[in-house]
């Protein structure tokens, strides 16, 4: 096929040698298949940020850090300069959290760089060489969901190890190889220190997977497994070898309703106090005339 506009680059430089066919077009990106040499492998193409369809991408970009100081300041104020750092860094993300993940032994496709927005990876395939499928296009039966369900909670789990958290995970960016799972579509991928939505992304995440898998194992419905991750994150107790229960402990004890209105009681009065006090600073008594 012909080579698209923003992969041409890449072929200029060698390190694209033909572009085979369209993959697919989702709401961030255009993948095509590639080869490189006598490989074959994808290229992602990020659509520019007017034209993807990712809802609140600013959530996800939250506490990503930038080396450099002026750049961080710039896209803080949301200059044009501050924007196309913006744009840059949404760009590189999806390769910086491939490389990490894969250093921390989650099994996402081999990474070999971005270029200009062009992101080369492996094609993921199946055992005949073909595409690999979606996690909903496989047949499940109990056993197999209930390996794969427990497989993807270690995933998570050393994704969090890693510090970070997809964001987006489901049935739908989860293929499946040779070999089982492999997560992909990371652009969004959460700094989970650094992002205050981090436990509503791991915790849904977690819940997708669940959800999924439960229609074939429904024993899995009941559990909590993604706020038992949290917690122990949380705790700083997580470990890739920590074990998983998919039960949190419940505190039963009937609330204190009375040291809660105490504390309610004290509040108010400091506060009571507080604006009597700034009442007085702006209005102060007037001073006796001098006779």
């Amino acid at each position: 096929m012909k080579t698209p506009k923003r992969i041409q680059p890449l072929v200029e430089e060698g390190l694209v040698d033909e572009v085979i066919r369209q993959l697919m077009s989702g709401k961030e990106a255009t993948v095509y298949v590639v080869r490189c040499g006598d490989q074959v492998r994808c290229a992602k193409v990020y659509k520019e940020a007017n034209q993807r369809n990712f809802r609140n991408a600013v959530v996800y970009q939250e506490g990503r850090k930038v080396k450099n100081s002026r750049q961080a300041r710039a896209m803080e104020k949301g200059s044009r300069y501050g924007r196309k750092m913006q744009e840059e860094v949404w760009q590189t993300a999806e390769a910086d959290a491939l490389f990490r993940l894969a250093r921390a032994g989650v099994r996402v496709p081999q990474a070999y760089g971005c270029y200009e927005g062009v992101l080369l990876m492996d094609l993921v395939t199946d055992v005949n060489g073909d595409v690999a499928p979606r996690l909903q296009e496989v047949e499940w039966d109990e056993k197999l969901a209930l390996e794969y369900h427990a497989f993807l909670l270690h995933q998570v789990v050393l994704m969090l190890c890693a510090g970070m958290i997809h964001g987006d995970l489901s049935e739908y960016n989860i293929l499946v190889d040779e070999h089982g799972p492999v997560i992909i579509d990371l652009p969004q991928a959460v700094d989970a220190a650094g992002n205050n939505s981090a436990q509503v992304m791991l915790e849904r995440d977690v819940d997708n997977l669940t959800t999924f898998f439960s229609t074939f194992a429904p024993q899995l419905a009941d559990t909590q497994y993604g706020k038992e991750i949290w917690n122990l994150y949380k705790a700083g107790q997580l470990t890739p070898e920590t074990p998983l229960t998919g039960k949190i402990e419940v505190d039963n004890r009937p609330a204190d309703v009375r040291t809660v209105m105490r504390e309610i009681e004290r509040v108010r009065r400091e506060e009571e106090a507080r604006q009597l006090y700034l009442k007085d600073l702006k209005n102060p008594p007037a001073k006796p005339d001098n006779f």
